[in-house]
């Protein structure tokens, strides 16, 4: 079941308070931008980026937003050459936000730093683009924290588009965002049957929609996977 694969921090650790709103300052230009914690202090240096935002040169009218979460030992450009294509093909803003550490930060001490890094993106795109709607994505530790994040958030998210996960352990379960789960049958580095078949299974069992696919290769996203999960997002599509 779902509840027993539940982290051991306590409900609400993982809750985003930012909420889309009526903008208050100017869009950006398309491309890509850097998101920093903080404003530098007089004769300080520029802190390093906390993530980065992809404006598409076309972006939809109804301004949808994918934020997506990297792997382990990875920041935001690296998932930046994967994600730039697919923003300009569909016409998404996505958010990718840089872990503190190495990795996530309840997989490695609890949640806390990286939630709150991932607010603050958040109300920067908020306050430049009226939002209609947003997902979570993530690859590897990445897909583990979309689907444990996101399933705490399903009041602000939905769906949640996770590529070759480990588990998911939301300290707790708000509302009912769809889930696509993808995984690759020859992944040597978190094994299909000991991650996302179980991870599956017990998603399903409790009730959330989901659209799981398989694939034949390794520890991977591969393109085509990416552009037919945010296809299904962005139509909208509740089947399976």
């Amino acid at each position: 079941m779902l509840a027993q694969m539940r982290h051991s921090t306590g409900p609400g650790d993982a809750r985003l308070h930012s909420r889309p709103d009526q903008p208050s300052q100017p869009v950006l230009s398309p491309g890509v931008h850097e998101l920093t914690d903080l404003l530098p202090s007089p004769g300080q240096p520029q802190p390093e980026p906390s993530g980065l935002l992809v404006v598409p040169s076309a972006l939809l009218p109804t301004n949808p937003l994918l934020v997506f979460f990297h792997g382990a030992g990875g920041s935001a450009g690296t998932s930046l050459p994967l994600l730039q294509p697919a923003a300009d093909r569909h016409g998404c803003l996505v958010l990718l936000p840089s872990s503190a550490g190495r990795t996530w930060d309840f997989l490695v001490g609890g949640w806390g730093p990286d939630v709150a890094r991932i607010d603050a993106g958040l109300a920067s795109v908020f306050d430049r683009f009226a939002v209609s709607r947003s997902a979570f994505g993530g690859f590897s530790d990445g897909a583990s924290y979309a689907l444990s994040i996101g399933l705490a958030n399903g009041d602000l998210v939905d769906p949640l588009l996770a590529f070759s996960p480990g588990f998911a352990a939301p300290p707790e379960l708000i509302g009912r965002p769809r889930v696509w789960i993808s995984h690759g049958t020859e992944d040597a580095v978190l094994p299909i049957d000991r991650c996302a078949r179980p991870t599956a299974r017990s998603l399903g069992q409790a009730g959330y929609l989901l659209s799981y696919h398989e694939f034949a290769g390794p520890h991977t996203v591969p393109p085509d996977c990416l552009d037919r999960a945010i296809q299904w997002w962005l139509a909208g599509d509740e089947s399976s």
